[in-house]
Formats: structure tokens, sequence, C-alpha cells
């Protein structure tokens, strides 16, 4: 085991790396290490590479370096051993990003440099962010710990296994146009589609603004933890969201899409309301190219309407993982396996 790095002085792995908290200028080699990870393997596979086009990765490493800064790590080599022709230069080998939301524990990230693999690195990342349950502290901080893995790979998958976080579902990767609009169940009668700039916002009892109020009670209600750090993130990125309500104004459910074509976060109340809403989302607007959505596989019903309508799966599924229930995953669909 070694030593805490969260929250506290930086500490050296058994690997002889040092670990400590990602600074705004590590972003990019994180970045890089993360395609040149994923194009070792996929390329081992005869799958298409990641391109070398980085700049929405790095916007979620910022996002993901304020809202989490204590849990997103790095391991870099020590003085000496740097990169060829540097040896005082320490190189970035790895990191680590957990995103906490309320009593969720996420690993939303876990990469390593393909030529530091096979040395124990990415465990000893693991344990400088596992939580306090984990590690026999305090149980009550974290309810569930979850992630989300490529199912081609079989060594991560049995390391996160062995910790609790066994496979559950696939989350399936869906791409394309509704070319058939009917093959989606409409709106029943009564539910209003109100844009979220059109939403009457006027501050809750607690000086929160309504909507946020109404998205974290749904966001509660379905996926089990709230995130309003995220929902102003998805904004920025330029996804448009729509509040959906019943006849008494109840609201019943929250959904994004985006000219951009990226579709989620979408909750719900009801599970027979996450089909509509997707076909209400995928033709609120015009994507620039095609939508892309990442669907449970427990959402059956809207996948079979997104099939009927035209789009297709994309890649191979994505695992996720956990020790203990926290989320409806027939009435949720998430930002992506990076974000949940």
């Amino acid at each position: 085991m070694i030593t805490k790095a969260t929250g506290g002085p930086d500490v050296v792995a058994r690997t002889g790396h040092r670990i400590r908290a990602a600074t705004p200028a590590d972003l990019a080699t994180c970045a890089a290490i993360w395609r040149e990870s994923l194009n070792d393997y996929l390329g081992r596979l005869a799958q298409p590479e990641i391109p070398d086009e980085l700049a929405t990765i790095l916007r979620l490493y910022g996002h993901l370096r304020a809202t989490d800064p204590t849990t997103f790590l790095v391991a870099e080599t020590p003085i000496g051993a740097g990169t060829r022709g540097h040896p005082d230069t320490p190189q970035i080998d790895g990191f680590v990003v957990v995103v906490r939301r309320d009593a969720l524990w996420y690993l939303s990230m876990l990469f390593v440099r393909p030529a530091a693999q096979g040395q124990g690195l990415g465990r000893a990342l693991l344990e400088a962010v596992e939580p306090p349950d984990a590690a026999g502290g305090d149980a009550s901080s974290v309810q569930a710990r979850a992630t989300a893995t490529d199912a081609l790979q079989p060594i991560s998958n049995g390391l996160y296994a062995s910790l609790g976080m066994v496979p559950r579902i696939p989350l399936l990767r869906l791409v394309g146009l509704p070319n058939r609009p009917d093959a989606f169940d409409p709106l029943p009668a009564g539910i209003e589609a109100i844009a979220f700039d059109e939403v009457g916002d006027t501050p809750d009892g607690l000086g929160r603004s309504a909507l946020t109020a109404e998205l974290d009670a749904l966001d509660r209600d379905a996926a089990g933890f709230t995130r309003p750090a995220d929902h102003v993130f998805v904004i920025l990125e330029g996804r448009i969201g729509f509040l959906f309500r019943d006849r008494d104004g109840r609201a019943i459910g929250y959904g994004y899409t985006s000219e951009a074509g990226r579709v989620g976060p979408i909750a719900v109340r009801d599970e027979a309301l996450l089909g509509p809403i997707v076909g209400h989302l995928v033709h609120a607007v015009r994507p620039r190219g095609a939508f892309g959505l990442w669907v449970p596989g427990t959402a059956g019903r809207a996948i079979v309407s997104l099939l009927h309508s035209g789009f297709r799966f994309d890649g191979f599924p994505v695992l996720l993982c956990w020790d203990r229930a926290f989320a409806d995953f027939s009435r949720y669909v998430p930002i992506s396996p990076g974000l949940l």
C-alpha cells in the first residue's frame, strides 16, 4: 500500500513514481496519454485510431480538475529518470481521475502510458484515490463505487471487479439521424417541453434557482446523485436543455441535445417517458453531422426506437460497473462514460 495523495503531501509509489495532484499544465499530457493508451490496444484489434483532436477531452479534464482537484492525480518519474535527452525533466506516465457526486465515488479515468504498463502503476494510482470505506475508514462518506470500462479490456475489468466494481450492464453508443420520426412514441398528452431559457426561474426556498432545484430532484430520483456543476458544464459545451412538465406543472424529466450532435444527460421519472423524450431531443435541433448518445442496455425501449429511426450501434460496448446499486439506468442516460 501507499500513503494517500489526496488532500496531503505527494507520495512515492512502489514503482518509484511521484504521485501528486494534477495542475492545469498537466492536462495536455494527460490527454496525450489517454489517446496513446487507447490507440495502443485499438491498433492491436485493427480498430481505427482516436484522432489527434483533443480539444473536447481537454475541456472535460479542465472541468473534472475544477470539481475534483484532490482526486485528479498524475504519476511522474523522479528527477534523473525523465524523457530521453532530458533526464532531469520528470515525465508523467499515468493519471487517475475520480469524481465525487454526493455519496457516489466514480472512477472516471485511469490511464498509464503503454511503455510504463506492467509495473503496477495503475494499481498504485487507484490506491491513491480509493475512498475511505475501501481503506477501512468512515463508510458513511461513500455509498457506492462505480466506473465504466471498455468491454475489450479484460485485465482492467478483472482489477475493478476484484475490488467489488463488477460489470453490470452495457453502455451502448448509438449514432445516426432520426430518418423515421414515427419510430418514437409521441410525448403523452399534457406533457410540455420547455427550453431551459424559457423556464420561469424564480428562487426556491433555499435561495437556489427553481430550475436547479428541479434538476437536482430529477437527478437524485433517477441517477442517485446531484450534479449542478455538471449541468453548467454541458450548457457551456453548447448543449441545449429541455425541462418536461406534466399538466399539473410537475417536472417529470429533463434532457439535453445540441447542434454538435451530443445528446444527454437525460433523467425521467417514469421509464415509459425515456423513449418519447429521446425522440423529442433528436428532433429539436438539426445537428451539423449525426447525433451520438450513450444509452444503458436496460433502456431497451428507447434503444429499439432509436434503431428503428435510423440510428446504429457504433463501436464496442462500454461496461458499467459498481459495487452497490445507485441509479435506475432504465430512466437515466449519462453525459458520457467519463462523467456519467
